[in-house]
């Protein structure tokens, strides 16, 4: 009878790293490792596939999804206007649904019977996951180390790790938990852990210190078509390319940094820092963009579906008819977004100054205070009487009840 092939979603770092020999002494199996990269930069990849092999893996395939997650899974995010609980560009949630989506590919291609993670289950990671799981394969088993295994620390991951000739560069003193791909890294633990701590200036990796940033601000031009940012500075690129340069420019500037203590979908709170340079000047633009070419009832309408958009994608529903419904939705919105929008980095800020497009709503000849076409002043008393008259009659039937 073969072994049981097990494709792990691996990234070479400490959990993953124990968890390919802890795969293959509780299971007779074959264990292949799947890297996605989603732009996490050279410092992870480089010799990924090695270590994974001299972990024990008898494979490791790396997909590179750095295109697909921007085009695919970020900019619709931008689009349909999601930020989680007002400020958080959810950087790390639009990942996970991309990099499962790709470990499934593995299993589908390689014939293997289940999937595994290295998510706690203290986070939100493992929903996503596993409800990405459950949509694209459900008939794979899912194994989930960290809810079974007796390692219950660091000290004690980085000890079995040394047992097993796994070869890892933690160390026992864990500053901080980091998740980083092309739209933003994300910083947890240590000094951050308390809430009262201001977070320490070597949390910051993409960002520079806004007291810091250069004197004299920068101007960006962000062009779009039907909401998808597609030039800078007038220069045509891919949207993987645009995000890491504005990534670049950006986070010169401090733009980009926020501070946010979160409702975890499992029930608790946790405090992270996060870094998403490019994508704040992108959102601030689409934003300008939106205010020149929606219409009050279209832009509000879209400001209450992007709530439910966001707690669809932080809670790891990506693939749900209902994301799919609010996706197409968004992208009728986007139909008139297509124009340019000026952005103003300034010592951690990002604001929209100039914008244009062929579908503009505003004219300055109908918002003049002097005279045109299409609207009278004196048509505005009518208009008030109408639009207050509720009141207006509530309040008379309170001055006939006092007689």
């Amino acid at each position: 009878m073969p072994r049981k092939k097990i494709v792990l979603a691996y990234s070479g770092g400490l959990d993953t790293s124990a968890i390919v020999p802890w795969l293959l002494e509780h299971h007779d199996c074959e264990v292949i490792a799947a890297v996605g990269d989603v732009g996490q930069g050279a410092d992870e990849l480089n010799g990924v596939e090695e270590k994974a092999r001299r972990s024990g893996a008898s494979e490791c395939h790396v997909i590179d999804l750095k295109r697909r997650f921007i085009e695919e899974f970020v900019f619709p995010t931008v689009i349909a206007g999601i930020v989680y609980e007002g400020r958080y560009l959810l950087g790390t949630s639009i990942a996970r649904p991309i990099l499962a989506q790709a470990q499934v590919e593995v299993a589908r291609r390689v014939g293997a019977t289940a999937v595994a993670h290295g998510c706690t289950g203290k986070g939100n990671d493992q929903v996503r996951f596993e409800s990405a799981y459950a949509a694209l394969a459900p008939d794979l088993e899912i194994i989930a180390p960290w809810r079974t295994w007796e390692l219950g620390s660091r000290e004690e991951i980085i000890d079995y790790c040394a047992r097993k000739g796994v070869p890892v560069t933690a160390s026992r003193q864990k500053i901080y938990s980091r998740d980083r791909n092309l739209w933003h890294i994300s910083h947890e633990g240590g000094a951050l852990e308390d809430p009262w701590n201001a977070p320490p200036d070597d949390c910051w990796m993409l960002t520079a210190d806004p007291r810091q940033a250069p004197d004299a601000a920068e101007d960006v031009t962000v062009g779009f078509e039907r909401g998808f940012a597609r030039s800078l500075n007038g220069k045509a690129m891919p949207g993987e390319a645009l995000v890491a340069e504005l990534n670049r420019i950006a986070g010169r500037h401090g733009v980009g940094r926020i501070d946010l203590v979160e409702n975890r979908l499992v029930g608790m709170k946790s405090r992270g820092c996060y870094e998403t340079p490019g994508g704040a000047v992108i959102v601030e633009a689409l934003k300008g963009l939106m205010e020149l070419c929606l219409n009050r009832e279209t832009r509000h309408f879209h400001e209450s579906m992007a709530l439910r958009y966001a707690e669809l994608v932080y809670n790891g529903q990506w693939f749900t008819h209902l994301r799919e419904v609010l996706w197409a939705a968004a992208q009728k919105i986007a139909e008139p977004l297509t124009g340019e929008v000026v952005v103003r980095l300034y010592k951690g800020s990002a604001t929209a100054i100039r914008r244009r497009s062929p579908n503009s709503l505003y004219s300055e000849s109908f918002a003049t205070f002097g005279r045109d076409a299409v609207y009278k002043q004196s048509h505005s008393e009518g208009f008030i009487r109408l639009f207050s008259l509720p009141e207006r009659i509530a309040a008379l039937k309170r001055m006939q009840g006092v007689k």
